[in-house]
């Protein structure tokens, strides 16, 4: 397991102080952190984050850690993201019995004999060692048996890098395997290579097109306006006539009226 103490150039760098963990979590108190958010905040040590008893979620991804000694203490912990950083070793980790999710991509994790301390871990269930879209990876990943080294080594796994290994879905994750495989092309093999893609459309096909005039619109829209003018005015003649037709109605009207005749 590895030592709890500072390595050299940690001195330098930013470390969890119990001021740091309750300003970030609201809590007066380190063992009442259930959620903790450390992210992107250049932590170089851990300090006393091993204090935090009763932690259940922890992100501690985007910093410069080399070690987790600290987390050894942490047996409540259920998802844990230290994503990003410069570990290589997650052996405190073993410690973790609760623990459920990992994402230890971006790191720089050997090979799977820096996974045998998870072995132990009987409800790990997700666990990514590579993220191709956030561009993180480790050294392990690039082994051409990487894929089946870790699952052997942690056969309760059921998402590896996102991709189901086990359990309902997982069959379908692997004919998308065994289909890449099939159809990437080797260049060792003798025959003819499979030739680059080519576009389908012609350059252009997408770009928009500039706007048209057409004479059919415009008198189209010149006879609208018309028809509207026309509208206008016998809602305007309309209103006049009723309006002659209440005063009419009136009995001031009335009275002129009779008085006429």
């Amino acid at each position: 397991m590895e030592p709890r103490g500072e390595k050299s150039g940690e001195a330098d760098g930013v470390h969890v102080t119990p001021q740091l963990l309750k300003a970030r979590s609201g809590e007066f108190a380190l063992e009442s952190i259930l959620l903790l958010k450390l992210r992107g905040l250049g932590l170089v040590g851990l300090g006393c984050l091993g204090d935090c008893l009763g932690l259940e979620w922890l992100d501690l991804s985007g910093n410069a850690l080399t070690q987790l000694g600290p987390l050894a203490s942490l047996r409540q912990l259920a998802v844990l993201n230290v994503a990003d950083n410069r570990l290589t070793s997650l052996e405190p980790l073993a410690a973790c019995e609760n623990l459920q999710r990992l994402n230890a991509a971006g790191n720089l994790l050997a090979g799977p004999a820096q996974l045998q301390c998870l072995a132990g871990l009987r409800g790990l269930e997700r666990l990514r060692l590579r993220d191709p879209l956030a561009r993180l990876s480790n050294p392990l990943c690039t082994s051409p048996c990487y894929w089946a080294s870790v699952r052997e080594l942690l056969p309760g796994l059921k998402v590896l890098d996102g991709e189901r290994v086990s359990g309902r879905g997982s069959d379908f994750y692997q004919l998308c395997r065994d289909l890449d495989s099939s159809l990437s092309p080797d260049p060792g093999a003798p025959g003819p290579q499979p030739a680059e893609a080519q576009p389908w459309v012609e350059p252009g096909y997408w770009e928009a097109w500039p706007p048209r005039s057409s004479s059919i619109l415009e008198e189209a829209c010149r006879q609208f306006q018309d028809t509207l003018q026309e509208c206008h005015d016998l809602d305007r003649q309309a209103r006049d006539s009723l309006a002659q037709a209440a005063r009419a109605l009136s009995p001031a009207g009335a009275a002129a009226t009779s008085f006429v005749f």
